[in-house]
């Protein structure tokens, strides 16, 4: 990436091998990268182009306390699961996952690779939770990631300590 790249043309998107990736929780989940944001110096948002083969997904359950993100599908079938609740998506389908939402995943359920545009903010922090796993997620730049057992965490209200 250069500070002057503001352009990616289609040729080299296409062309472009991408980033393997296995979600940390879930060796199910994994995805190749396109990470187009990246490329043109982008820091307060993600902008990726994925794939993700049949049978696997695209992440871990979770939701994020203060990120939004969203996710469009180019082509394939997946299932969507939003909350508890599945829905069959495919091309065309828009996904909004608004901060603070119901906990979200993909699985690719179809005979093809699913292909999608994922977008999310980069904030400097960010909380998340993996109910599956029961596990809080805190990420604070500059800081190594936390990863804790929901079960110890201890809720102290949002004014504790404020004047």
């Amino acid at each position: 990436m250069t500070q002057d790249r503001y352009l990616v043309r289609g040729d080299e998107i296409a062309s472009m091998e991408g980033t393997k990736k296995t979600h940390f929780l879930n060796p199910d989940a994994r995805r190749t990268n396109r990470s187009l944001g990246d490329l043109t110096g982008l820091t307060g948002l993600g902008f990726h182009v994925i794939e993700v083969e049949p049978g696997c997904e695209t992440t871990e359950h979770h939701r994020h306390h203060f990120e939004d993100e969203c996710v469009y599908v180019l082509s394939g079938r997946a299932t969507a699961t939003i909350g508890e609740e599945e829905h069959e998506i495919g091309p065309g389908d828009f996904i909004g996952y608004r901060k603070g939402g119901l906990a979200h995943s993909i699985r690719n359920t179809g005979p093809e690779p699913l292909r999608c545009i994922v977008v999310g903010e980069r904030l400097p922090h960010d909380v998340a939770d993996y109910p599956r796993r029961k596990k809080r997620l805190f990420r604070h730049a500059g800081l190594a990631w936390n990863l804790v057992d929901r079960e110890h965490v201890e809720e102290l209200g949002g004014n504790v300590g404020r004047k």
